[in-house]
């Protein structure tokens, strides 16, 4: 049971103790009051009545000679029973009663009212014990009789009752106000005590926050300690972040240019190929520096790394945020873009060929530059070797057009059918509003083989061709159709954990994040299905989760409350900047396969990998690898410090 129930059980008791008491002694002393008048008026009466029968019997005796032998003729005791019968019938009298010295009764009169509109347990409980009044008639020197007199008891409880109900309806009153008073009261004290209950359970799930000091000495000093402990594991990630960045760029970019080097940007090539949600085509683009040995020698050193700086600052310029720069060897630095394909292709090929000239003809050796451009498509059916092979030849035929050659060239896949904008619209908004796409699963697996979860991948069927979800997934988001497409796949998530009763991971994009429809939606399903709910795990991929960092906690704040996993999707190659998300109480990661892919020959990115585990294990991270295919990748991230794979090695 909470406090604030105890407290206001404690109110609510002493309250009713309080009043519950004032209540029975009130009605006590009212019934002890109302006996004692009781007794009073019996005693008051009989006495009146009986200086009345003697004053008759003096007045009305024609024979005072009687009177003082005490003798009293029959009229005169029917005169006696006339008075008192007149007396009883407009008194509010149970009993009157006369009896001569001789015990004779004279004159007797009973009325047995019963007790109306009182409850039989008040009377039971009331009980009031009135005595009869007493008093001796007398006739001249001599006693005429006894005469007692009683009173009817019920108008005592009928007024006793109706007192006890008026201030039972008084009492209410009373504690109908001290409630409301009592609420007020207890809300703004408890309000410190509700912030520490809410700081506690944040950092139970993870999210370490800070809360204000409250006034109260006893709360103040907790609230202090848990924000000194939230400040530490603060300051913690972010040194240690710090530290697997510094790691990160030692490891895998190149020291004067900033790109990622050659093996790490091939890694980052072929995980894009084997991505299901990688776009069918992307574009790979090179620019080769001439004579870059005689620049060397000739403007030196630090001037040469500069001008590498400055055209490789140039090259990763690309607005396009999925684009990623490497360097292939000293001359050759590269830019892969998954998603400029298509009709796309040539012109964002020439405005970034024409973006690094013109920075290259600021330079004020300028005139010694030799560049040379070449751009390449690709489709995801394509091998690394061979669109390399494809880029260098381009590469070759822009050296032959002089200092500033470049050469595009677009491959097309035939497996791969083109469709117009209008009519990927048509194919989109149809399958959406036929409930048309396909769902599969793939396995994510502990290293001890069991199921953590599975992933569901959508994919869609038009005019005979089974189009993958990276061949619309470009266009859906063109459209603004990611929305209602993650809606689509959480329900048909949900409708899957019903009927198999297996935990399911589907993907929400950025877009969808920032769709206020959508997460209201979705909030709507997730209420409407709190059988499944638990058993549902959502990802965000890293980029965007770092991209949309508003909306991306908007979202875990209105998810979290339903028990459902949260977690971040391709993470590692931006994880310092999750530091900013450590207070969300994420329950995941999936680590990019790019720092995965020949693992167990990488001794550098082992190191990386380890110490990005060892991070999430402190913020108690469940954390997965992605696009494992080799028994040589699970024995080390086993040793690593992973908890699962996904990939072929989990099918």
């Amino acid at each position: 049971m909470s406090l604030i129930k105890q407290l206001w059980i404690a109110i609510a008791t002493v309250t009713l103790l309080a009043l519950g008491g004032s209540l029975v002694v009130s009605t006590l002393n009212a019934r002890q009051y109302l006996e004692q008048q009781l007794n009073i008026k019996n005693s008051d009466n009989a006495t009146v009545m009986s200086l009345a029968v003697s004053f008759l019997l003096y007045n009305n005796d024609s024979d005072r000679e009687k009177a003082t032998t005490g003798n009293v003729n029959d009229d005169l005791k029917g005169i006696v029973n006339t008075m008192l019968s007149s007396q009883f019938d407009t008194g509010y009298y149970s009993q009157i009663r006369l009896v001569g010295p001789d015990d004779a009764v004279i004159a007797d009169f009973h009325f047995d009212k019963p007790v109306e509109n009182v409850p039989a347990w008040f009377v039971k409980l009331a009980s009031i014990k009135d005595r009869p009044g007493v008093a001796h008639v007398q006739h001249g020197w001599h006693q005429f009789g006894t005469l007692t007199v009683e009173s009817h008891t019920c108008y005592v409880y009928e007024a006793l009752w109706s007192n006890t109900l008026k201030l039972l309806g008084w009492f209410l009153v009373t504690a109908i106000i001290a409630g409301l008073f009592g609420n007020i009261l207890l809300s703004r004290i408890t309000a410190p005590l509700r912030t520490l209950v809410k700081h506690a359970q944040a950092i139970g799930e993870r999210r370490f926050i800070t809360s204000p000091e409250p006034r109260t000495a006893e709360l103040k000093v907790v609230v202090r300690a848990m924000n000194a402990l939230s400040e530490r594991v603060r300051q913690m990630l972010a040194e240690e972040a710090q530290r697997l960045e510094n790691l990160r760029r030692q490891i895998h970019e190149d020291a004067v240019t900033g790109l990622l080097e050659r093996r790490q940007f091939l890694n980052a090539f072929s995980s894009q190929l084997a991505a299901p949600e990688a776009p069918a085509q992307g574009a790979l683009l090179i620019l080769r520096i001439g004579r870059l040995a005689e620049l060397n020698r000739d403007l030196g050193r630090v001037a040469t790394d500069k001008l590498l700086n400055t055209l490789a600052q140039a090259l990763g310029s690309e607005p396009d945020s999925g684009s990623i720069g490497g360097r292939l060897n000293g001359s050759d630095l590269t830019l892969l873009a998954p998603s400029a394909a298509g009709f796309e292709f040539s012109s964002w090929a020439a405005s970034v060929a024409k973006r690094v000239y013109a920075v290259a003809d600021e330079q004020a050796n300028a005139n010694m530059l030799t560049l040379s451009i070449a751009a390449v498509s690709y489709t995801r059916n394509d091998a690394v070797a061979t669109i390399l092979s494809r880029l260098d030849t381009a590469l070759a035929q822009a050296e032959l057009e002089g200092s500033r050659g470049l050469k595009i060239e677009e491959h097309r896949d035939d497996a791969l059918p083109v469709r117009t904008q209008e009519q990927w619209r048509t194919i989109l908004t149809t399958a959406l509003a036929e409930n048309a796409f396909q769902t599969s699963l793939c396995p994510v697996r502990s290293m001890q083989g069991a199921l953590i979860h599975s992933e569901e991948v959508i994919s869609l069927s038009a005019d005979g061709t089974l189009f993958k979800v990276g061949d619309f997934l470009p266009w859906a988001a063109r459209f603004g159709l990611l929305g209602r497409m993650d809606y689509a796949a959480a329900q048909a998530a949900l409708s899957q954990i019903g009927s198999g009763g297996e935990s399911v991971a589907v993907t929400i994009s950025a877009q969808t994040l920032q769709d206020g429809q959508f997460v209201t939606g979705l909030i709507a399903l997730l209420r409407a299905n709190p059988d499944q709910v638990e058993r549902l795990w959502m990802e965000v991929p890293e980029e965007e989760a770092i991209r949309n960092q508003a909306a991306f906690r908007a979202f875990c704040l209105a998810v979290k409350p339903f028990a459902s996993k949260l977690g971040i999707k391709h993470a590692g190659p931006h994880f310092s900047a999750l530091g900013d998300l450590h207070d969300l109480g994420l329950d995941y990661l999936k680590i990019d396969t790019s720092l995965l892919r020949d693992i167990d020959q990488n001794e550098g990115n082992q190191s990386f990998v380890r110490g990005l585990a060892m991070l999430a294990h402190t913020l108690g991270f469940v954390v997965i690898a992605e696009g494992i295919d080799r028994l040589e990748q699970q024995s080390i991230l086993a040793d690593l410090g992973f908890d699962g794979l996904a990939g072929p090695l989990a099918n």
